[in-house]
């Protein structure tokens, strides 16, 4: 098969194109036929050795799979060749084939494609559960979404949404962008390159300030952030793409009653039970239409490393897309 892989860090030219054996699977596990590949942040900072975990080399970046079962180790009860899967999985997305546990595996339904399904198991699942699991969104309560257009972002706007926010703030950094966060849903839309975009975001909120914040850039908008937390308001932190440290005082969270918590999706993960209930219902809402997934680009396997670029050159809208 045909894959990418690295086996230095550095920037997108450290991408090779290579040819490799199909993965041999387990009794536990499933080869599937990749049809669609997602990118994400994740893989650049993996090809960088920036990574929250080591990166090991040689390496196949990608950690999201959509495509077709053709084979099942033998001890396999949930899948038979031919059914369409979806998975995140903890490196080798970027290839023609790819070997997958049966449990990190879940069924795609007829209605929704490859590449709307590939959306999902990051993205996705990362904006469900920093808005419930880790935010606690309640019904009524205002959430401010940064980078409000990207793949995150927009898929977050749209689940407040759903969940029954009363106002969704999204910043985003141009007006195209703001603008297409509007279309999501957004009910107010704040452009983060101008100076004083927290006042901003309290002056929408009448003073009071958000209750929900979700923040992955780090240092000076992280601290930015806090500043606009309404009292018991909860900044959820899933990323630092700046970077930098952010610091604080236990003292700043105490006078508001304020709470930063972190997330981490592989620790989803380590919960089946609730990765598959939460994967279920995310495709069922694109299923329905009530999820609209933006996909900024479909691109061929061997183009990784010009998406690479594109990707951190910010010059995207929504998630991009590599099919073998």
């Amino acid at each position: 098969m045909k894959c990418i892989q690295f086996t230095e860090y550095g920037g997108p030219e450290v991408l090779q194109w290579i040819e490799m054996d199909v993965p041999v699977v387990g009794e536990r596990e499933v080869l599937v036929e990749v049809k669609a590949i997602g990118v994400n942040y994740a893989d650049t900072a993996r090809r960088e050795g920036k990574y929250v975990v080591p990166t090991k080399l040689p390496f196949i970046p990608g950690s999201e799979i959509a495509g077709i079962v053709v084979a099942v180790g033998k001890e396999v009860t949930r899948f038979s060749p031919g059914m369409r899967v979806v998975s995140m999985i903890e490196s080798g997305a970027y290839a023609e084939y790819a070997s997958v546990h049966e449990m990190a595996l879940s069924e795609v339904p007829e209605g929704v494609s490859f590449t709307d399904a590939v959306a999902l198991p990051l993205q996705g699942q990362t904006a469900y559960h920093i808005l419930t699991t880790m935010g606690r969104l309640e019904k009524g309560e205002t959430v401010l979404v940064h980078a409000a257009a990207g793949g995150v972002g927009a898929l977050s706007v749209q689940l407040a949404k759903l969940l029954g926010a009363g106002k969704i703030i999204a910043t985003a950094s141009s007006e195209e962008k703001l603008a297409h966060a509007k279309e999501l849903g957004a009910d107010e839309l704040v452009n983060y390159t101008k100076p004083g975009w927290e006042q901003q975001v309290r002056e929408l909120t009448g003073g009071k300030g958000v209750d929900v914040a979700l923040e992955m850039v780090g240092g000076e908008v992280f601290q930015k952030t806090l500043k606009c937390l309404a009292p018991f308001g909860r900044l959820v932190v899933f990323g630092a793409a700046s970077g930098e440290d952010s610091p604080m005082l236990a003292g700043q969270l105490m006078r508001r009653n304020h709470s930063v918590i972190g997330f981490f999706l592989p620790q989803i993960m380590a919960k089946q039970e609730l990765y598959q209930r939460s994967m279920k219902e995310l495709l069922h809402y694109v299923e329905n239409g009530e999820l609209k997934l933006t996909i900024g680009g479909v691109y061929q396997l061997e183009e990784a490393a010009e998406v690479h670029r594109l990707l951190q050159g910010r010059k995207t809208i929504g998630k991009l897309v590599l099919v073998p």
